[in-house]
């Protein structure tokens, strides 16, 4: 291994490409370890000593502390290198936070969650609790109406907040939700596939 650090994740997940793409963006010297969570490779004794909770992402610095949480891994990232991803007005930073916690509690555990039940799970509409399905689409409502006042979530300028949110927004449509009704959200997907660089994420055709 060449890279400094290590990143350790599943890159079907959108929690660690989100770690993925920030380091790229930063420039951040890294050695990537693909992980498949489906094979137990999260699971495994080396694995668990590392993060005892047995989930990717996982970032291993040069001294070799463990860092687990993407959001908490892409934080660290952005101080690290002293990236303009974290706004320098207060505001704008606690919005971006306040976007960070946001997506873990109201966004990532319906919109993610039925994604992997969908996608990686092979559930059926009618095995998948139908409660992912309305509260994913209100938050994708929040959204619609966030990014229709300004251009990125916490401002002007694209930030983590940004970052850790198209993660799982872009691919929606695998877990069964229609991004057609949502047109700020999918003109702000596309701005932020745009800014990292990303080839769109492939939609249904009846979506595009």
């Amino acid at each position: 291994m060449t890279g400094a650090f290590v990143i350790y994740g599943d890159s079907r997940s959108g929690n660690c490409l989100k770690v993925r793409w920030t380091a790229d963006l930063v420039g951040l010297d890294y050695d990537w370890v693909e992980t498949d969570i489906m094979q137990g490779q999260s699971r495994t004794e080396a694995f668990l000593k590392l993060n005892p909770s047995g989930q990717t992402p996982t970032m291993v610095l040069p001294d070799g502390r463990p860092l687990a949480q993407s959001n908490a891994i892409i934080l660290y990232i952005a101080e690290l290198t002293r990236s303009a991803l974290i706004p320098q007005d207060a505001y704008a930073r606690a919005k971006m936070n306040e976007w960070l916690f946001w997506e873990q509690y109201s966004h990532e555990p319906y919109i993610a969650v039925r994604r992997f039940l969908k996608l990686l799970a092979g559930k059926g509409d009618d095995e998948i609790d139908a409660r992912l399905l309305t509260r994913g689409r209100a938050a994708l409502e929040r959204m619609e109406r966030a990014v229709g006042e300004s251009p990125y979530l916490a401002g002007d300028a694209l930030s983590l907040a940004d970052i850790a949110l198209v993660a799982y927004t872009r691919v929606a449509h695998e877990g069964g939700f229609d991004l057609s009704g949502f047109p700020n959200v999918r003109a702000w997907v596309a701005r932020v596939e745009g800014d990292l660089s990303l080839k769109p994420a492939a939609q249904p055709a009846e979506a595009l």
